[in-house]
């Protein structure tokens, strides 16, 4: 399969087999810290659904804090950035940057297709903004397609790598890990990443299937061979493997775009986080456990929240958010006239959404208006 040349195909590099890889250093992941089990990677909806997974029973977890706690993995991207990152925010609010990649190591190499070939490249992006009182929450997905201006940045072993011009985001990743992914954002928009999650391909796909699944409606058939997904129109209750292949489909609704695919993922979150406040395993000792257990096992986190005790005074501040607590929207981009498998970012609609954020307001709608989208927005609600 060769990247589509029609504009809004957004062929997106690495992520999907035989796409064309992202510009910019190809190497491993610069110095990355390898998580035991190989499940250091995640996948494209990102730990938004741990961190979330991990707010249904975070009280409840005590009793099986070594278990837990000896699950995680961190990096500690605070000591690796140092002081030279915008303020913290003093009123209240938090961002947090959910972050998954592509790698096919360990446990992920028989999912998704593709082939352990020990790179790791970012799949999506979110920057979860969490409003002061912590009743609401506004999303934003950063296309990995969109060409940036990289900082230099350091990985977490200390090696540095130079700045880059015109580069996929995703190379960010892939370049400097962890680290250099924050770094960049923090460029981009100019605000603080409090915190930062990531779930691989086989954990998210073994938490959905310990919720019992996730219930959807699709307006329209869905068939995309890439992803391994095959829907009919209507509602249905995907179990792990078919939520994978979701929420990494892009060709066979909207244009074919990443953007597309950013559409159905934060249509999914919604479904997933309505998933969370109806399962009652707060009165099953056991289904509370195995989904602690899995959760832990499936994030990597920064070195604040690297403590199961961490996790669930952060988690517990996130329960009181539901499905239509969540404002998602894509940050304001436009499709590349030189590549249209490329997007820019639409400056002025974005700094929009950066200023609303760094005052911890809601992102007005005129910053995504008539920006590219992907044409997959109806595709997938929750029922």
């Amino acid at each position: 399969m060769t990247a589509e040349s029609t504009p809004g195909s957004g062929a997106t590099g690495p992520g999907t087999p035989g796409e064309p890889a992202a510009e910019g250093p190809r190497r491993r992941a610069g110095g990355r810290r390898r998580r035991p089990r190989g499940k250091r990677s995640g996948v494209r909806i990102a730990a938004w659904t741990a961190a979330g997974v991990v707010a249904l029973g975070g009280t409840g977890l005590g009793y099986v804090y070594v278990t837990l706690n000896s699950n995680l993995s961190s990096v500690d991207i605070d000591q690796v950035l140092g002081t030279d990152r915008p303020d913290k925010a003093d009123d209240g609010s938090e961002n947090i940057l959910v972050l998954g990649s592509d790698t096919r190591e360990g446990g992920n190499k028989d999912l998704g297709g593709g082939t352990d070939d020990g790179s790791a490249r970012s799949d999506t992006a979110m920057i979860v903004h969490v409003h002061e009182g912590r009743e609401k929450a506004s999303v934003v997905s950063l296309p990995r397609d969109t060409l940036i201006d990289r900082p230099e940045c350091t990985d977490a072993d200390g090696g540095t790598h130079p700045a880059a011009r015109d580069v996929m985001f995703n190379s960010a990743y892939s370049t400097g890990g962890a680290p250099c992914a924050v770094k960049t954002v923090e460029e981009i928009t100019d605000l603080r990443m409090d915190h930062y999650l990531e779930v691989d391909f086989s954990g998210f796909q073994e938490l959905i299937d310990e919720l019992g699944g996730v219930e959807i409606t699709t307006s329209r058939a869905i068939d995309d061979p890439d992803s391994h997904l095959e829907l009919e129109a209507g509602t249905h209750r995907l179990d792990g493997e078919q939520a994978l292949g979701l929420v990494r489909t892009r060709h066979g609704v909207g244009d074919g775009s990443d953007l597309g695919r950013i559409q159905l993922q934060q249509a999914f979150v919604k479904a997933l986080v309505r998933q969370v406040k109806d399962v009652g395993i707060l009165t099953n000792p056991k289904k509370l456990y195995d989904l602690a257990d899995t959760a832990t096992r499936a994030v990597t986190t920064d070195s604040g929240l690297g403590s199961v005790n961490s996790l669930i005074s952060f988690a517990g501040g996130l329960k009181g958010i539901g499905p239509d607590d969540l404002h998602m929207v894509t940050m304001p981009v436009r499709y590349d006239p030189a590549d249209p498998n490329r997007v820019l970012v639409e400056e002025d609609k974005a700094r929009l959404v950066w200023k609303a954020l760094k005052d911890d307001r809601p992102i007005p709608e005129a910053a995504t208006e008539d920006s590219a989208t992907g044409e997959a927005a109806d595709v997938v609600s929750a029922p």
